[in-house]
């Protein structure tokens, strides 16, 4: 066996890190053979809960896992680390305008980008989870400036992940047959879900997700929407979060990054804008596609771009330029 790698995961008594730290431990995401020693970071008044955890962990009895580490400190959260999932965020509470949920998500991830560069390995790979995600990865990056930007990314493969079941469901097929759904932009109701590039495996051939659905007004209408608002929906039903699938979508985003993307196949997630991608403005985590090899990732160029996708870009990158500018504003006050 190799020797042990180092995964944080921040808000580590709350629900997604709950659904989270099982498969980590088990040996879902970073492999079979892969030894692992999980940091549970989380805030002071937390901690007898995060003790639950440890024991839960420790009484799973699994062989990959080494050490457990809790923690309300970041000089032993942060140490010598492999993999950084930043799960924990100031969540919007009732009352609260956006400008005070990033107004407070500033403070944590700046110092939480601070204490990265600070105590992690040069190498870290970071995700971040907390929302807002794409604005709150930027402002660990930046306040991490000895880290490169490429290793930050943010989630948006839940959103990936819901906009392919949706397209599955309605072909009747399962999610494994349909591939090159992309998210592009903000996690956010603002997200473009783009089915233009999706294929649907219809008796193992590749066709094109327009034309199996054959529901133009469905994939450009009820389609989008319902990805962009299934957050919402879930908690409107479960009064909870998306805690479980939220959980999936971080372990299968992680393992892309650590094992690769299956040939001909692109994933979505956010990260760094840089050369002008696609228009996207540089200085901005956005979602993109990506494929990902050797635990680097690379957008996927030279996709065909019509008049629809492209002003649907146009605004979550509008926003997003808003949420950094408000943003960075706070981080050099």
């Amino acid at each position: 066996m190799s020797n042990p790698i180092k995964v944080l995961v921040t808000g580590a008594a709350g629900q997604i890190a709950y659904s989270l730290l099982y498969p980590i431990a088990k040996g879902d995401v970073f492999g079979k053979d892969q030894p692992i020693i999980l940091v549970l970071l989380d805030i002071g008044p937390m901690m007898p809960v995060l003790d639950g955890v440890v024991m839960e962990l420790q009484d799973c009895a699994l062989p990959l896992l080494r050490e457990v580490i809790p923690t309300d400190k970041e000089e032993v959260g942060f140490k010598d680390l492999d993999v950084a999932i930043l799960v924990g965020s100031m969540p919007r509470r009732d009352g609260m305008e956006r400008k005070d949920l990033l107004k407070a998500n500033v403070a944590i991830f700046k110092a939480q980008g601070s204490a990265l560069d600070k105590y992690a390995k040069k190498t870290v790979k970071v995700l971040v989870v907390g929302n807002p995600a794409n604005t709150n990865c930027l402002i660990a990056a930046k306040s991490a400036p000895t880290i490169p930007k490429e290793n930050f990314s943010c989630l948006t493969r839940l959103d990936h992940n819901r906009a392919r079941s949706q397209v599955a469901m309605r072909c009747g097929l399962s999610a494994d047959n349909v591939k090159n759904v992309i998210i592009w932009g903000n996690h956010s109701s603002t997200q473009y879900p783009d089915v233009h590039h999706c294929k649907v495996n219809i008796k193992g051939k590749d066709e094109a997700a327009f034309d199996v659905v054959k529901d133009d007004a469905w994939l450009k209408g009820d389609f989008i929407s319902t990805v962009q608002l299934r957050g919402a929906a879930v908690i409107k039903a479960r009064k909870l979060s998306s805690a479980m699938s939220a959980a999936k979508a971080i372990c299968d985003h992680m393992r892309d990054i650590w094992t690769g993307t299956a040939d001909g196949e692109f994933i979505s997630m956010g990260v760094y804008s840089s050369g002008n991608s696609y228009g996207v403005p540089d200085d901005l985590i956005y979602s993109f596609p990506v494929t990902i090899k050797d635990k680097t990732w690379k957008i996927v160029d030279g996709l065909t771009i019509n008049e629809f996708s492209r002003a649907k870009m146009d605004a979550t990158a509008s926003e997003l330029v808003e949420e950094k500018d408000t943003s960075v504003e706070f981080l050099s006050a």
